[in-house]
């Protein structure tokens, strides 16, 4: 590694690549263990990703996930409210989401639309904001009586490094889809999101599912500190299956196989 590299990373507070590839690879069998764990104690875990846009949550649920069977281990994003949805309790389309026994569920932004986007951009009533506040608390309490192991993350970003991955979306083609007119309008009302924030931290800090909030500048160690925490919240043994010895192929006894002329095959371009 040259020297000029070194004093940068230095600098910047970024892991090495090589140490941060050796870290997620340790964490991500880890997660299996974990997830094994869930599967035969029956467990139901609920893990909630919020914060500012361009904060990084994607790419902490993509290493969370990236091993684990999407069977057991889920992820939630749900969008815009259909018209019905609208007209029904505020959480029911989110409780339909929950996990049965032996599930993790990750929520891609979850309920609390309403105390973040859904409040400073007027897409809810004021009274309807201060029943979210109310309700909320104890909605959370509710799930943790019934079992339900609720785990909160909030990615903070600072101004300038939110600033400098939009302008990196905008400049790349592959990841211009992620920026959205919402995340644009966002720009310009960043203290008021700051402000809701506060708010809703005020009032949904609770000792039942505390926020955990993860300084997320550093998009690599955002991931390995989240990972990190998450394994802890989940005492788990390592119940990996013994290697499987494969039991040998069925012969043949005169069958034939169709002429290969028969099938479509893909163009071997490459």
């Amino acid at each position: 590694m040259k020297k000029n590299q070194k004093v940068e990373e230095a600098r910047s507070g970024k892991p090495k690549k090589l140490k941060y590839e050796k870290e997620i690879a340790k964490f991500q069998v880890e997660l299996v263990k974990l997830q094994e764990w869930i599967k035969q104690k029956g467990l139901r875990v609920v893990v909630i990703f919020e914060g500012r846009d361009a904060a990084g949550k994607g790419g902490v649920i993509k290493s969370i996930t990236l091993r684990l069977n999407p069977r057991i281990c889920r992820v939630v994003a749900l969008g815009t409210p259909t018209d019905k949805e609208k007209t029904q309790w505020y959480f029911q389309r989110y409780v339909a989401q929950l996990p049965a026994a032996g599930e993790m569920v990750l929520f891609d932004r979850s309920w609390y639309n309403r105390a973040g986007v859904e409040h400073v951009m007027g897409f809810c009533t004021e009274e309807e904001y201060q029943d979210f506040l109310r309700a909320c608390p104890e909605f959370e309490r509710m799930l943790v009586r019934s079992g339900i192991i609720l785990v909160k993350y909030w990615f903070s970003v600072s101004d300038e490094e939110q600033e400098k991955r939009f302008k990196a979306r905008i400049e790349d083609p592959t990841k211009r889809w992620k920026l959205s007119p919402m995340d644009l309008e966002a720009r310009s009302r960043w203290v008021d999101y700051s402000k809701a924030k506060d708010a809703m931290f005020e009032v949904c800090d609770i000792p039942q599912a505390p926020w955990n909030v993860v300084n997320a500048d550093s998009k690599k160690r955002a991931r390995l500190n989240c990972i990190h925490h998450l394994l802890g919240q989940i005492p788990y043994k390592d119940l990996t299956p013994a290697p499987i010895q494969l039991p040998p192929r069925q012969k043949r006894k005169g069958y034939v196989r169709p002429p290969l002329s028969d099938q479509h095959f893909v163009p071997e371009v490459y």
